[in-house]
């Protein structure tokens, strides 16, 4: 197929941006195929290309893809961003697409889903696993009682797994670019809204509930 599109590929990690750039050439032949590994980078790229997809991982060093999803969505309401994540879609799925993502896929799908996933987010669509979909329609049923980790932001969020994972408060400061007041701020709303004393019980609970890669 060759369409001339222009794809964005957006992860910290070079083999997975040269693994999804191959099997995006092998689709889309004589495509345009950008990459970047931060978010500075994204917006130094689209500045100066246009674009016609950007695939972006959900982990992204110095802020999240989260983030940079929103302010996609502000900046460049009608560029459509697929998410990629190593992490679980009953984790992230339901935030990237309440965040505005055309679609969320696992870095552990096969090529041949990505390559769909490409197909039908470039046609207008929407792209979930099917997984993915029966998980959206039992979540219709208002009456369905949240979990605790449910009811977080998706900073607050963020900040519970780097909690769990026995980052301190200055490492998580660090990798999130703020202040170790604002983490412990952070962490204080956490545990009121979970209903949890100290980061130990935190981590408990990020264990029994699969929040942790």
């Amino acid at each position: 197929m060759n369409t001339n599109r222009s794809f964005l590929v957006v992860d910290d990690h070079e083999v997975v941006r040269q693994g999804l750039k191959t099997i995006l050439a092998e689709a889309h032949t004589g495509a345009r195929l950008g990459e970047a590994q931060s978010a500075m980078e994204v917006w130094s790229y689209l500045r100066q290309h246009e674009c016609d997809l950007v695939i972006l991982d959900i982990h992204i060093p110095g802020t999240s893809g989260l983030e940079i999803l929103k302010d996609l969505r502000q900046t460049y309401p009608n560029l459509p961003v697929l998410m990629l994540s190593a992490h679980s879609e009953d984790q992230y799925a339901m935030r990237v697409l309440k965040a505005g993502a055309a679609g969320f896929l696992a870095k552990s799908s096969a090529s041949q889903e990505l390559v769909q996933a490409v197909r039908k987010v470039l046609g207008g669509g929407k792209y979930i696993s099917p997984a993915l979909a029966e998980k959206l329609a039992s979540n219709l049923d208002e009456n369905r009682d949240k979990s605790p980790h449910e009811l977080l932001s998706d900073r607050e969020f963020q900040v519970l797994r780097l909690i769990a994972s026995g980052k301190t408060p200055t490492e998580i400061a660090e990798a999130l670019s703020l202040s170790v007041k604002t983490i412990s701020t952070f962490r204080t709303r956490i545990l009121a809204k979970v209903g949890m004393r100290n980061s130990a019980e935190l981590t408990h609970y990020a264990i029994e509930n699969g929040l942790l890669d």
